[in-house]
């Protein structure tokens, strides 16, 4: 939080750059939220000459919401693994398909050359079905169209390789996917943005922001002092309407402002822009299933073929760095992100388990169970493949009318995959 002492702190560290011109802000730049894209953002910005940076998150530390391994949908086991995703499903001219190609090639490379661990392990996509193969095929044409390597696995190929996968009709293979330790993944990236001078505040719920005017060219950004309730479902912000005198002067102000908050982007942005710019968060959470035994255990990622309009990629197996299975996301829309309880539902896990077996027949039923959930940003019940109706893409604009706003909505899956496209697009938006 920026209680007075700590924003007279970061003021007087601001002030330590050098820049070439006189700066009045107490930062260049500011972002709010400390997942992997803002911190992805943070590191990029913080690059800059002459600039100074602030990432604001509201935990205690960086990573642990929608990017945390106990959130996202990419993830695989407990530490760590989530999906290098492959840019197989949102369409030719969306900001998900450019950006998560170009991330997916800037991770590989981050991660080789700074010894973050990842695999690229690849993927197959079944089908069981004349229909699903339909689908299959239409990735695939669209994948040749793109230039993403994939191909489709003979019968005897896949027989041999991955004997448990069922796939009656046929498989994809995307051999460009991978799996990749997020935590050590952000971890570097924090790294950086502190060695290149950035400043982190933690600790730092924000509650109220005021944009430029005449008078005042620069944004000024309170968070919750001490005393701040905890989010709710109806005010996912902490609120303080009463401040007091020194409360009040706690603020701190920078030249321009990211709103890369995940869940939490809606009252981010509702802060910001007038009512009729408002926009109403939806929250998509989906429920994980551990498997406690060793086989069958295939070395691939698994997913089925993918259902147009459906908010998902299905019930999928994804494997963690030890090679371990996990199954999931299901998809149940919420009305809080802080609903992270799994749902014991026995009609949903029934579901899922049928949905498992039929690319895995041979899982003992007993030793699947409900572990955990997690919470995806939506901008609506949209769908997360484009060739169904609905579809939803990343929202990254620069808000016409309040210079200095960088405002990124609904950035879920493939948000990982893409976090260092991002902050080039983000870098972009703000210094073309």
């Amino acid at each position: 939080m920026f209680p007075s002492k700590n924003a007279k702190h970061l003021r007087h560290l601001s002030r330590c750059f050098s820049t070439s011109t006189l700066r009045q802000a107490d930062f260049t730049h500011a972002i709010v939220g400390g997942g992997a894209v803002g911190l992805a953002i943070a590191r990029k910005l913080q690059q800059r000459d002459g600039v100074s940076t602030v990432l604001i998150e509201k935990h205690g530390t960086v990573g642990s919401e929608t990017s945390s391994p106990r959130y996202i949908e990419e993830q695989c086991l407990t530490h760590e693994a989530q999906v290098v995703h492959a840019g197989l499903y949102y369409g030719p001219d969306s900001l998900k398909t450019r950006l998560c190609l170009r991330g997916k090639e800037l991770m590989y490379a981050a991660c080789e050359k700074h010894n973050v661990p990842y695999k690229n392990c690849g993927k197959w996509v079944v089908a069981q079905t004349d229909e699903q193969m339909s689908e299959l095929q239409k990735v695939y044409d669209f994948a040749i169209s793109m230039n993403i390597p994939i191909r489709f696995v003979p019968k005897d190929e896949a027989s041999h390789r991955e004997p448990e996968v069922r796939a009656k009709a046929g498989v994809l293979e995307s051999p460009s996917t991978g799996i990749v330790d997020s935590h050590a993944f952000m971890q570097w990236l924090h790294g950086e943005f502190e060695e290149a001078g950035g400043d982190t505040a933690l600790a730092s719920p924000v509650t109220r922001i005021e944009a430029p005017s005449p008078g005042n060219p620069d944004w000024k950004i309170w968070t919750a002092p001490p005393s701040a309730s905890p989010p709710t479902a109806s005010s996912p912000t902490p609120q303080t309407p009463n401040y007091s005198a020194e409360e009040e002067g706690s603020f701190i102000t920078a030249e321009t402002i990211v709103n890369s908050a995940g869940n939490y982007a809606c009252a981010i942005n509702n802060m910001i822009l007038p009512a009729d710019r408002h926009r109403t968060p939806f929250y998509a959470k989906g429920s994980y299933f551990s498997y406690s035994k060793s086989f069958p255990k295939p070395s691939t990622l698994v997913y089925p073929a993918p259902v147009p309009g459906h908010g998902g990629l299905g019930t999928h197996l994804t494997i963690d760095m030890a090679g371990r299975v996990r199954f999931g996301p299901d998809v149940e829309w919420v009305d809080s992100p802080t609903d992270l309880a799994p749902t014991p539902n026995a009609e949903r896990f029934k579901a899922a388990l049928e949905d498992i077996q039929k690319y895995l027949p041979g899982i003992d039923v007993d030793a699947v169970a409900l572990d955990y959930a997690g919470i995806r940003p939506k901008l609506g019940k949209l769908g997360a493949v484009a060739s169904g109706k609905g579809f939803q893409d990343f929202y990254i604009k620069k808000e016409e009318g309040f210079e200095g706003f960088i405002n990124l909505l609904g950035i879920e899956s493939p948000g990982l995959t893409s976090s260092l496209a991002i902050a080039e697009e983000v870098e972009h938006l703000l210094y073309r």
